[in-house]
């Protein structure tokens, strides 16, 4: 039972150095993503988060390739817990690579929190994940941003979505092999952009920061800047659990081989009528 839980990665050198990769890959992702947060919204583009979610699905796809020989490439936790539910890593691996990109996103927090002056980090967060801000109003300060609700189904379906149309690529060998790695995590850093553009524009909500898709993320900057960081951060954590939870439910229901078309052609249509 222990090594169907990986309790001996808890005890491998390996395990814990592979988790280096994870920890400094996800301080780089946190301090360049939420710089690209403060800078785009500082900027007076049109689109800012348009502008947002292609720097973030560059980013994402260089640092990607940059820690899969080290750790396998995960810097989120929702990547992480996914695969320890599929089956590709132990609970026990992803529990340790969790704690990395959570100690990792803290670092990468506090350097951002050390190069930015205290009124940009105010005024931005620190580019941290919100579901709702205290803003100005004409009666005094009011609350804006997304509800509860809302906020919590936006994780839950784009944690879904991610793991669906992007994740499974590199968790069947057959994809990954025909695609390559560089394909794959460029598909996956792309589909994450796509998802961080749509979840900031379909709510159009000021005082909420789009769908986090990684918890670390979200964890570190309300740990550095703590406040209003804190209120709904649960969302962040809760939502992408189910999204998880939920793709694995649908890798249990497809057939064990997935697709495969054994019977070759077989049932093309002009063969049919033929």
């Amino acid at each position: 039972f222990s090594e169907r839980l990986g309790v001996p990665d808890f005890f491998s050198l390996d395990v814990w150095r592979a988790s280096i990769g994870e920890l400094l890959g996800t301080a780089v992702l946190v301090f360049m993503l939420d710089t690209i947060v403060i800078s785009t919204l500082e900027s007076d583009t049109k689109m800012p988060n348009l502008i947002l979610s292609i720097l973030a699905a560059v980013i994402i796809t260089i640092l990607l390739l940059a820690v899969v020989p080290v750790s396998g490439g995960h810097i989120n936790p929702v990547i992480s817990f996914s695969a320890a539910l599929v089956g590709i890593i132990s609970m026990s691996r992803a529990i340790i690579y969790i704690m990395a990109q959570c100690v990792g996103a803290i670092l990468g927090a506090l350097a951002l929190k050390a190069v930015v002056s205290s009124a940009i980090e105010g005024t931005f967060s620190l580019g941290g994940c919100t579901v709702t801000v205290i803003a100005p109003g004409p009666n005094g300060p009011v609350t804006v941003g997304l509800e509860t609700a809302q906020a919590l189904w936006l994780e839950i379906f784009c944690t879904f979505v991610f793991l669906f149309a992007s994740i499974w690529m590199a968790y069947d060998q057959r994809q990954a092999k025909a695609l390559g790695h560089v394909t794959v995590l460029s598909i996956v850093g792309v589909v994450l952009g796509l998802l961080v553009f749509i979840s900031t524009t379909v709510t159009a909500k000021k005082g909420y920061a789009g769908a986090g898709i990684n918890p670390a993320r979200c964890f570190g900057p309300a740990i550095v800047r703590g406040g209003h960081l804190w209120d709904g951060h649960w969302i962040f954590w809760v939502g992408p659990t189910i999204g998880c939870v939920a793709f694995y439910v649908y890798t249990k229901i497809i057939p064990t081989k997935h697709f495969n078309a054994e019977y070759e052609y077989k049932h093309d249509f002009v063969g049919v009528v033929k």
